[in-house]
């Protein structure tokens, strides 16, 4: 039996209700959520480009390219089906050993908040470590990691829109549960407006 030629063989696959998938809408946050969910990766861990969700689209796109002379710490991404004040899903810096593709998904589970102001307005973040990861995985409260970690995290996100006279301010940070009432919030927020 001859193979079908590789057009025939994608068309075959369509049919009039594909679509792709949208990773905000249509990725599952997880049925264990807010406790362990889902995190879409927009940014690899040591990464100077900004990528970001495209809304219309679904797909990542390159916003910018980093002003200062900085990397992003850690990976970095929103959990799907989450909504915040900013209009956006919730955002989430993901801990873990290995940098990450941008568009693929992994599990996380939160251990702090950090509470951010981005241009006037609330952007905040979760700080999250890899479920999966068994370097972190154990990790369960921002009083586990080395505070030279959290000052890491801190002042990237002070100084990493300088160079474009953008204002940061990142407030203390919030423990594990915060975090997590913070994405119940974002859960609900997304439910009652999406």
């Amino acid at each position: 039996m001859v193979a079908p030629k590789l057009n025939e063989r994608i068309l075959s696959s369509l049919n009039k209700r594909s679509v792709a998938a949208h990773p905000w809408h249509d990725l599952e946050i997880g049925r264990e959520a807010p406790d362990i969910f889902n995190v879409v990766v927009e940014i690899s861990k040591g990464s100077k480009v900004k990528y970001e969700l495209d809304k219309k689209t679904g797909l990542i796109k390159v916003d910018r390219v980093l002003y200062s002379s900085v990397v992003y710490p850690h990976n970095y991404g929103f959990i799907p089906r989450t909504l915040c004040e900013d209009g956006d899903p919730m955002d989430v810096l993901v801990l873990m050993q290995e940098h990450i593709i941008p568009g693929a998904f992994l599990r996380a589970k939160p251990i702090g908040l950090m509470p951010m102001i981005d241009q006037g307005e609330n952007d905040d973040k979760i700080i999250a470590v890899c479920a999966d990861d068994p370097e972190f995985r154990h990790i369960s409260s921002l009083g586990e990691l080395s505070p030279h970690r959290l000052a890491e995290i801190r002042r990237f996100f002070e100084e990493y829109k300088k160079n474009e006279n953008k204002e940061v301010a990142v407030n203390d940070f919030l423990p594990t549960e915060a975090a997590k009432e913070a994405i119940q919030v974002s859960m609900d927020l997304y439910n009652e407006y999406v």
